[in-house]
């Protein structure tokens, strides 16, 4: 039976601008991804871990599809996700209005976790929304690196990278918070992008 038809998950690794990337399918719908490890066989082994023994195959195509878009975005294409469909049967249905909240964000624009919280009718549910934005099994498709901190801070980051890739994300989309020239300005030398 093809990947794209079977129960068992499966993932593709590719290149990107910010390092190598991998997509996660299961029964023809994306169930997650990862953002790039320190080396492609920790990379492997989590998504092994997470995904319930997902082994790596060519993508069909809908998951080429969805890969060609993550890559264009990553190179800077003004790109919006929402094509991709998900299964997100897996997560709580506060985690899936979380999801579809942060995925309505448009590219280059950020949200503060007391916005998100707002959004889906949950004013100070802030930290829920930031326990639930860590666990997000779609990076990326799933836009959790356009959450801030109220203070417009980072607010963390738990994909390998951290606030780094992040940031470098942000970059990439060219992203500016109401009233300010550049996200970046007001960085620490240390974490701003290059």
């Amino acid at each position: 039976m093809p990947a794209a038809t079977t129960n068992k998950p499966a993932y593709a690794v590719f290149d990107t601008a910010i390092g190598r990337c991998a997509l996660v399918w299961r029964g023809g719908l994306i169930i997650g991804a990862a953002l790039p490890e320190a080396d492609e066989a920790r990379l492997g082994a989590r998504l092994a871990r997470r995904f319930l023994g997902a082994a790596e195959e060519k993508p069909p195509p809908f998951a080429a599809a969805a890969i060609a878009l993550i890559v264009r975005l990553l190179a800077g294409e003004p790109l919006d996700l929402a094509e991709i469909e998900l299964d997100l049967t897996d997560s709580s249905a506060f985690e899936r209005a979380v999801y579809a909240a942060a995925r309505a964000i448009p590219r280059g624009e950020t949200r503060t976790y007391g916005e998100l919280a707002g959004a889906i009718g949950q004013p100070g549910a802030a930290q829920a929304v930031g326990l639930a934005l860590g666990r997000n099994p779609v990076p990326i498709v799933i836009p959790c690196h356009r959450i801030l901190a109220a203070s417009g801070k980072s607010g963390g980051f738990s994909a390998p990278g951290g606030v780094a890739t992040k940031f470098r994300m942000l970059q990439i989309e060219g992203a500016v918070r109401a009233g300010e020239a550049s996200l970046f300005e007001s960085l620490p030398l240390a974490v701003r992008p290059a």
